[in-house]
């Protein structure tokens, strides 16, 4: 069973720019950012509005190696949303802008960082000169401990990243045959995985709350669940219950060990809002502005333009293969670590054929929650 060193060592998306990468099959993820764009760029907006820093620093954890989601996705709205309300509100000459890239050490750092500088003549060309200056790093480790100087942070947005959990939950050995919180997990390993969350996501707080300055914003998005029962959820789970049918069906057959399937669990946790608020609240250091949740479709191709990401000459079988590409990029480090790479392509082969049979027949939806925090005062 994965533990949380090794977690970090072996959690990361698929790298590089191919057509099986995260950077080219993060469909998803882009539909979810389109959704939260208006909420992120009025708190980034309110923020600058009240405190207009020289130096404005943002920093985005979980970036991943897809730029069309970091750099060019939600870092490019919030700058040209500072740069609108800099003109409008009269505040002087030109901003500078410090963004911080953080992700897991084997994270594809390589892959934004060959965007950065057509992203800053993007900036110029749209923007003009007097835009100011961006500066770019990256900041590899976890979320769930330090990763900046105390109040350097002014900005703080992280999506579809903090439901990854630092570990898997101790205490879940009855939870054979499932890969995750499943209609048949017993109530204990529910337990577990509600624990474990609760406590990665009030560490997460507690760091940040020494590294955003009072009166500094973070703006949050996991996916997550419309209702408080913990259990199995469809609108958060059937992409891993695919999964789990998967190696079930490869056990049967003798292509996987049962034991080895048995001591399998995918560390994640998607929460209610409900949830979210009592941790904020509990934790303390941050003061809850908003909770929007919302869905997004994520096979359907028909929805693309709703969601201002079009992918051209996309029909619905295109698109379904496309999020059977991305599940591979985004699960395949955890397989290959726990069964071996051997059986990587039969997996995702007999994956991508479930997803086409079942899901061409029902339009199934992902539940995601959106949360905005402000920094306290403090004490």
């Amino acid at each position: 069973m994965v533990r949380e060193t090794e977690i970090a060592q072996v959690l990361c998306m698929k790298e590089g720019t191919a057509e099986n990468s995260y950077s080219k099959t993060a469909y998803t993820q882009r539909q979810i950012l389109s959704m939260s764009k208006s909420l992120r760029e009025n708190v980034i907006r309110e923020f600058y509005r009240m405190e207009h820093p020289t130096t404005l620093c943002i920093a985005d954890l979980g970036c991943s190696s897809s730029d069309q989601n970091c750099l060019s996705g939600v870092l490019y709205g919030l700058i040209e949303t500072i740069d609108k309300a800099r003109r409008e509100f009269g505040h002087g000459g030109p901003q500078e802008y410090h963004i911080c890239l953080n992700d897991l050490p084997g994270n594809d750092f390589n892959t934004v960082f060959r965007s950065v500088t057509s992203f800053k003549e993007k900036l110029k060309q749209e923007m003009g000169d007097d835009y100011g200056h961006c500066f770019v790093n990256g900041v590899p480790g976890s979320f769930y401990g330090r990763l900046f100087p105390t109040n350097s942070l002014h900005f703080v947005h992280s999506s579809a990243s903090l439901h990854w959990l630092s570990q898997v939950p101790e205490e879940i050995e009855e939870n054979k045959r499932n890969i995750y919180m499943a209609k048949t997990s017993p109530t204990k390993v529910i337990n577990s995985y509600y624990e474990q969350f609760t406590k990665d996501f009030s560490m997460f707080l507690r760091c940040r709350s020494k590294e955003v300055v009072a009166g500094g914003k973070m703006v949050l998005t996991l996916p997550g669940r419309q209702n408080n029962d913990p259990c199995y959820s469809k609108d958060s789970a059937y992409m891993w219950e695919y999964l789990a049918k998967v190696l079930n069906d490869m056990v049967s057959e003798g292509y996987v060990e049962e034991e080895k399937l048995n001591t399998f669990n995918i560390p994640i946790y998607t929460p209610s809002p409900s949830e979210l608020e009592y941790l904020v609240a509990k934790e303390g250091s941050f003061a809850l502005n908003d909770v929007h949740t919302f869905k997004v479709s994520s096979w359907d191709s028909n929805d693309d333009h709703k969601f201002g990401c079009s992918i051209d000459g996309t029909n619905r079988d295109d698109t379904m293969n496309l999020q059977a590409s991305c599940m591979r990029a985004v699960a395949e480090s955890l397989i290959s670590s726990h069964f071996g790479e051997a059986i990587i392509d039969e997996v995702f082969r007999r994956y991508k054929e479930i997803v086409l049979a079942l899901l061409a027949k029902e339009k199934t939806v992902l539940t995601n929650v959106t949360i905005s925090l402000t920094r306290r005062e403090r004490g």
